[in-house]
């Protein structure tokens, strides 16, 4: 049986390169992509691609040259994201602008590429990797947040409509693990005479030893093989300490004003 061909966006580092390691070892097909091959001259741990998520003309090259070797994409997991902090109002609106661009609307340009070919297949899976941050409006991380909720949300929309064509689409949110995202995302610059200066500080030292202490990404990379072999997967997936999956449930359950006050109490705001 020839090996079903995975995409992996984002598949240089962190949970990406997690995913895309493990399913080569259970006898998949991998292609991973970054926005700049120059930047890993020496990557061996699978296919590796060049593939800016922002830009349509890159995606359909790098979709081109894969579908010419393989004839096909069985799975297309949304992984590439870029982080963001900083109070809402000191966040330059550019910097906005282009964290949406990433976590939003490239999901988006990769799942629309993709699926004409899986509906000629008659299968295919999509996963959208979100965030338990997604659930809910995070201080100093609203941004990030918001943008990884409308990815949760469009994911609903899309799997309904695509669901006659053979395509499964779900979302998998992790929680904090143990990667190079706080290197590469946007700080806003804590400002000394802000009136935020002494809480955003104090959250930013919080989420990067959060990010620092946390676990291996191959938790991420097992729940992917299993939604990979559900015949019927469910809408979300939620990977993470059992706290931070807690924390999805309880803001189902409680009244917005004590679930505000449980998140301001974590923060110490």
């Amino acid at each position: 049986m020839k090996k079903k061909v995975v995409l992996i966006t984002g598949g240089s580092s962190g949970i990406g390169k997690s995913i895309g390691l493990y399913l080569k070892s259970m006898g998949f097909k991998v292609y991973g992509t970054t926005r700049s091959l120059e930047k890993h001259p020496d990557f061996e741990v699978f296919d590796l691609l060049e593939l800016d998520v922002t830009d349509p003309s890159s995606i359909k090259k790098a979709i081109q040259g894969i579908l010419e070797k393989e004839q096909r994409i069985d799975i297309l997991i949304n992984n590439a994201g870029m982080g963001i902090t900083g109070p809402i109002e000191e966040t330059p609106h550019n910097e906005i602008d282009r964290v949406f661009q990433t976590n939003f609307h490239g999901p988006l340009h990769m799942s629309k590429a993709v699926i004409p070919h899986m509906r000629a297949q008659k299968s295919g899976v999509i996963i959208n990797i979100t965030s338990i941050a997604g659930y809910m409006g995070l201080p100093f991380r609203g941004i990030y947040s918001a943008t990884k909720g409308a990815l949760g949300t469009i994911t609903e929309a899309l799997r309904m409509e695509v669901k006659d064509f053979g395509i499964k689409v779900c979302t998998l949110a992790p929680g904090d693990f143990k990667t190079n995202i706080a290197k590469g995302r946007y700080h806003a610059p804590i400002v000394e005479n802000s009136p935020y200066a002494k809480n955003y500080g104090k959250t930013l030292k919080m989420i990067d030893e959060d990010v620092d202490t946390s676990g291996d990404p191959i938790a991420v990379a097992k729940v992917v093989l299993e939604i990979i072999n559900t015949q019927h997967p469910k809408v979300h997936y939620k990977v993470g300490e059992p706290l931070q999956k807690l924390s999805t449930v309880l803001k189902g359950v409680l009244p917005d004003k004590l679930y505000e006050k449980l998140l301001l109490k974590h923060y110490k705001l």
